[in-house]
């Protein structure tokens, strides 16, 4: 499956963490989870839709 990353910044509901500034990301939706590439963080970290507060595309 190929995933469309989008630029962006992405904000979670209180309690939910990851690692790395979440202000300039890149991130694709896939169903109920986003997966998320945060510069300087060697992995792709994944969360569930219900932890996202909000999302903001960037062009």
């Amino acid at each position: 499956m190929n995933r469309e990353w989008r630029a962006g910044s992405v904000e979670l509901v209180e309690g939910y963490r990851l690692v790395g500034d979440l202000g300039d990301v890149l991130f694709a939706i896939e169903g109920g989870f986003v997966n998320i590439k945060v510069p300087g963080v060697d992995h792709i970290q994944i969360v569930s839709a219900p932890a996202i507060r909000a999302i903001t595309c960037r062009p």
